[in-house]
């Protein structure tokens, strides 16, 4: 009888079926085999990339998010791998999916958008060793992208917008009252300065004043008869050049009527002058 080669390439190996039935495994390397009555299936161990395409995920507040993973895992049992699944990928596959919807569903979507690297170590976790009945090991898995649904983008956009305009309103308003403020301040300030302006220079006339009254005082206080007595005959001359016909004088003083002489001259020359023009 005819015997079969097969050469089993390294990281790889070979499960021997016999009329149908697993017998044995074959390691690398050259092997023969009963050709008809035996047929040798290759199995992998190497690693291989898995990308799970996009698919809806519910959050805890019944928002609409939709995921992407990627994972990579390699062969461990190569009996369940090919005997005890039908599909052990596919398997695999739909366990992740489940476990990323049971932690998506348990997160609000606020959550769930900023917490990617925490969702990713979780999922990891609860993958764990459940794929060994798959006989299969999950190396790496990654949560490529978690996005908000279209409808919820559009509505996350519309909120943004407004919170923008809300606040961009709230900043011109705080801009305009500061401006009201500082302009009030500005106004205060001017008319205080300009009343304290005022007060400072009707003091300063004030003390003028003072200062004036007080050196004629004190130029008063020092002076002697003879000052008063000249004042006396100015004014008195004053008053006879003026259309006065009659002159009231106090009763103090009478001392000195012995001036009346001049007076009267100064009168009479004042007469004289009316006649003239006359």
């Amino acid at each position: 009888m005819p015997f079969g080669v097969k050469v089993i390439r390294q990281n790889n190996e070979g499960l021997v079926e016999t009329l149908g039935k697993y017998s044995h495994t074959l390691s690398s390397g050259l092997h023969f085999y009963i050709p008809v009555i035996q047929r040798v299936r290759t199995v992998s161990l190497a690693m291989q990339p898995k990308l799970l395409p996009k698919y809806s995920l519910i959050t805890k507040d019944n928002a609409e998010v939709l995921g992407s993973v990627s994972l990579n895992y390699h062969v461990t049992e190569p009996v369940k791998y090919q005997y005890e699944n039908t599909d052990s990928v596919m398997s695999m596959v739909q366990l992740v999916r489940g476990h990323l919807r049971d932690i998506i569903g348990r997160m609000d979507l606020n959550e769930v958008l900023g917490s990617t690297k925490e969702i990713n170590k979780e999922l990891a976790d609860a993958i764990g060793d459940l794929t060994d009945i798959y006989g299969i090991n999950v190396d790496r898995i990654n949560i490529d992208e978690l996005t908000p649904s279209k409808a919820i983008q559009e509505a996350m956009n519309t909120q943004l917008t407004a919170d923008r305009e809300r606040q961009a309103e709230i900043s011109r308003a705080e801009g305009d009252a500061k401006s009201v403020e500082l302009r009030t301040k500005a106004q205060n300030e001017a008319l205080v300065a300009t009343a304290e302006a005022n007060a400072q220079a009707t003091k300063t006339k004030a003390d003028a004043e003072k200062y004036r009254i007080d050196k004629i005082q004190e130029a008063l206080r020092g002076a002697d008869d003879k000052y008063f007595n000249a004042q006396s005959i100015e004014a008195f001359s004053n008053l006879a050049n003026s259309d006065t016909n009659m002159v009231v004088v106090p009763n103090d003083g009478a001392d000195s009527y012995g001036q009346m002489t001049t007076f009267a001259k100064l009168l009479k020359q004042n007469g004289e002058k009316k006649e003239t023009k006359e």
